[in-house]
């Protein structure tokens, strides 16, 4: 069972909930573009996930056929609440490393890049991180956790977390001692240098406090979200791209082969000192910390937002689909889930050819679902035809006429 696809409707009505208590307090915790492009890289993690996810699955039941040393009982509550709280010290370790190697931060940067913190945030997800995500795992088939009690856990543990990324919820008294609260996990999203690498448990703040981790947040100390190297990006693939694209340039310019090699497992931030010398990276100074942003019309940010709605409704249908999905079907539904999710990021970003690729995208709808029909990804029938035909041809008509208003002009400059 996919329990995220379950969660999705609560997912959007607890961020309802919060634009209203934003309304209500006077506060400012959303920007349209940022939380589109978390939603965006949550959205394409998804996708994603219909061909990756059985890398984990795989072998985490292979190790668990053939090396687990006792056999545990899907039937036992303990079973249930150990494997929950052994799943986390997994996480923990997990997640610790992802901050502390330079190939494992290229996956969870991704989750850190946003500026703002919110619900949306929480969505903001990698789809990258099943390439060593599972190794961390290990321990739990070894120990004999069945297939499904860790799945079911693991998805409890990620439902958990979505609540903790708001601002609007204070410290919450002993409950800071024992588990990861909105307070404690704002830390952990924060670039001032104080709250850095710190707090990184799912649920439990204990494994923070007892392995040196833990760090309170601070009422003289307002945290400033975001990373040290700033993504500047609305797009969804770059947010992918841009940690493991800075990694493999650094690699091509370095003169020795044993940085090239190395500096994948190297600490968060290590490169090599002659790529460093000639190439040097600036940080932001935080006392003038501005948020990146892109002027937008507000027919630009209507029009954004009505795609992405689209996008969202054909990967939930992908995800339900799931189980029943070929790898080539998957594989093309991703693929015109990334192509939107692309277009939609170039837009907010104002790029000068993002007209040209919506036009571009917008004629590819009907082939593809031609191709998706060849496929048997889907049977199109006459209405289908026509309400995507429908779609493309609204959709070409507001851009034409925001043309006509002017409001795409800023598309045709770089992004500030």
């Amino acid at each position: 069972m996919n329990y995220i696809l379950y969660a999705v409707p609560l997912f959007f009505l607890l961020i309802g909930l919060e634009l209203l208590a934003d309304r209500w307090r006077g506060r400012h915790s959303y920007r349209l573009a940022d939380a589109l492009s978390s939603l965006g890289t949550g959205l394409l993690s998804q996708a994603t996930g219909v061909l990756t996810k059985a890398v984990g699955l795989l072998t985490y039941t292979f190790a668990w056929q053939h090396l687990a040393l006792f056999e545990l009982s899907a039937d036992s509550l303990w079973v249930w609440l150990l494997a929950f709280v052994f799943y986390d010290l997994c996480y923990y370790w997990n997640h610790r490393l992802g901050h502390e190697r330079n190939v494992l931060w290229a996956a969870h940067a991704v989750h850190h890049q946003s500026e703002d913190y919110n619900l949306s945030t929480a969505l903001r997800q990698t789809s990258t991180g099943f390439l060593f995500g599972w190794i961390f795992y290990l321990p739990m088939a070894v120990a004999g956790v069945p297939p499904l009690v860790f799945l079911t856990v693991a998805a409890l543990n990620l439902l958990y977390q979505f609540w903790v990324h708001t601002r609007h919820i204070p410290k919450l008294g002993w409950l800071e001692w024992l588990l990861i609260t909105p307070s404690n996990h704002r830390v952990h999203h924060a670039q001032n240098p104080v709250y850095m690498d710190r707090n990184y448990g799912g649920v439990f703040i204990l494994w923070d406090r007892l392995f040196g981790t833990f760090q309170e947040e601070l009422d003289d100390e307002p945290v400033i979200f975001g990373v040290t190297v700033p993504l500047a990006s609305w797009n969804p693939l770059w947010a992918n791209l841009q940690v493991y694209a800075g990694l493999w340039y650094d690699a091509k310019r370095a003169s020795s082969w044993w940085d090239r090699l190395r500096i994948w497992l190297m600490p968060t931030g290590w490169r090599p000192a002659d790529v460093a010398a000639r190439y040097p990276q600036e940080k932001p100074d935080l006392s003038r910390f501005c948020k990146f942003e892109v002027a937008l019309g507000r027919g630009q940010q209507i029009y954004a937002l009505l795609q992405f709605g689209l996008y969202l409704v054909a990967g939930t249908w992908l995800l339900a689909r799931a189980d029943d999905l070929a790898p080539l079907q998957a594989a093309l539904g991703c693929a015109w889930i990334a192509l939107g999710l692309y277009g939609i990021g170039a837009w907010l970003e104002n790029r000068a050819w993002a007209l040209r690729l919506e036009l571009l995208r917008l004629a590819l709808n009907l082939p593809t679902l031609w191709l998706a029909g060849s496929l048997d990804l889907l049977v199109p029938d006459a209405r289908a035809w026509v309400w995507l035909a429908g779609y493309s041809l609204v959709s070409l008509l507001g851009l034409c006429w925001l043309r006509t208003r002017g409001s795409t002009s800023a598309a045709l400059a770089p992004p500030v």
